[in-house]
C-alpha cells in the first residue's frame, strides 16, 4: 500500500532532506523511524528536497509498505522514533498512482528576514538577518518583474540539475511586521537556490543599491554572475504543497506567522 505523510522539521538540525553517505539528513531519520514501525526497510519520496538549514512547515512524503498499520501508528508511533526536530503531522493511505513530488501542482516558500542593526539571538538559525534599513515598497516594485513564466537562469545555482530553467512564479508578496520582513513565494516548482537568490536580489533593491528595474534586467540577462549573492538558508521555510483535490489530503494547520497567501 502507499501512505502519504505530512511533516514538519527544523532544518538547522539536519544536512538537508536527501539521504547521503554520512547521514544526518531528514530522509535518513524518517526512513529509519518508518522502518521501526514497518519492520522492513522503507524508501520515502518527498515533495520538495530542502537544503541544509532549510525548514519545512508543510512537507509531504509518500512511501510504499506491506505493513498493515492504522494511520495513527504512522503518526504517533513513528514520532516516538524520530528526533525532536522532525515530526509527522498526519498520515493517509493513498492510491498507488499518487506521487508526492510529481503530483504536486504548486509549492510555497516563506523567507523570514530580521531587519535591524544588530544580529538576532532568539531567531538565530530560524531567520535571515540584514543590518541596513530596507524599503518594502521598492522591493515590491522589483518583485513585480518576476511574476509569471520566465527563464530563471540568473536566479538558480550552478549546481541546479533541473532540465529546464523555466518556471511560473504565481505569487510573490512582501510584508513587514516590526523587525520581520516576510517574503512569500508560490510557483509551480522552484529551481535550486531560486528563492534565496530572489531574496538576495530584492535586498539589493531594498537597501538602495539598484532600482526596481534592475530586477528585470537580471532576469532577462540569464546570467547568475550578474545577480546578488545567495542569501543564507536560515530564514527559508517550505510552507505549503498543493495537490489535486481528488487526493483528499489532510490540510496543514500552519503557524499564524504564515497565513495563507491570497489568490493571485
Amino acid at each position: 500500500m502507499r501512505i502519504a505523510l505530512g511533516l514538519e522539521y527544523d532544518g538547522a538540525s539536519f544536512n538537508g532532506w536527501q539521504t547521503q553517505p554520512g547521514g544526518g539528513t531528514v530522509q535518513d531519520a524518517l526512513e529509519a523511524a518508518l522502518a521501526q514501525m514497518a519492520g522492513a526497510p522503507i524508501r520515502a519520496q518527498c515533495a520538495g528536497r530542502t537544503d541544509t538549514g532549510v525548514h519545512a512547515l508543510a512537507q509531504v512524503v509518500h512511501f510504499d509498505t506491506e505493513a498493515e498499520r492504522p494511520d495513527s501508528a504512522w503518526v504517533k508511533g513513528v514520532n516516538t522514533h524520530l528526533p525532536r526536530a522532525v515530526a509527522i503531522r498526519w498520515a493517509k493511505r493513498v492510491p498507488d498512482d499518487f506521487h508526492a513530488r510529481f503530483g504536486a501542482t504548486s509549492r510555497r516558500y516563506d523567507y523570514l528576514l530580521i531587519n535591524r542593526p544588530t544580529r538576532p539571538a532568539v531567531w538565530d538559525g530560524r531567520a535571515g538577518w540584514f543590518h541596513l534599513p530596507l524599503e518594502v515598497e521598492t522591493m515590491r516594485a522589483a518583485a513585480a518583474h518576476l511574476i509569471g513564466e520566465h527563464d530563471f537562469s540568473a536566479l538558480r545555482s550552478a549546481e541546479c540539475q533541473a532540465a529546464s530553467p523555466v518556471r511560473t512564479l504565481r505569487g510573490l508578496e512582501i510584508t513587514r511586521e516590526g523587525e520581520v520582513v516576510r517574503f512569500s513565494l508560490e510557483a509551480n516548482a522552484f529551481l535550486h537556490h531560486m528563492v534565496r537568490n530572489i531574496v538576495g536580489c530584492l535586498v539589493y533593491v531594498g537597501k538602495g543599491k539598484y532600482s526596481p528595474t534592475w530586477m528585470a534586467e537580471v532576469l532577462a540577462g540569464r546570467d547568475r554572475a550578474k545577480a546578488a549573492p545567495t542569501f543564507g538558508p536560515q530564514g527559508l521555510y517550505l510552507s505549503g504543497i498543493d495537490y489535486d483535490p481528488r487526493w483528499e489530503l489532510p490540510p496543514f494547520q500552519v503557524d499564524p506567522l504564515f497565513p495563507p497567501m491570497e489568490e493571485p
